[in-house]
């Protein structure tokens, strides 16, 4: 069974470990130097790694690009983050 996604692809590429493209994105959670945590379409993705730096961010085209030594990439739920609806943005522009 095909999972339905939103209106744009998810699509993630990773070059050396070292940069990421990413597309589908809907809202940036949290980042920082270690870990990089974006709503996908797909999911909540969970980028560790170290010295991860976010060098271009388009919500508007839901895209985002990621330098740095990536570690690990994690799929999970994002039901509890989408309930609570506010994202990092609206909490810091408050």
């Amino acid at each position: 069974m095909e999972e339905k996604t939103g209106t744009r692809p998810h699509r993630l590429m990773m070059i050396n470990r070292s940069a990421l493209s990413i597309g589908g994105i809907r809202d940036v959670v949290s980042f920082d130097e270690n870990q990089v945590i974006l709503d996908t379409d797909m999911g909540l993705l969970t980028m560790k790694g170290k010295d991860l730096h976010v060098s271009r961010l388009t919500l508007e085209k839901g895209e985002v690009d990621v330098d740095g030594t990536v570690d690990s990439l994690v799929y999970s739920s994002n039901d509890s983050y989408r309930k609570s609806g506010e994202s990092l943005f609206n909490r810091l522009f408050r």
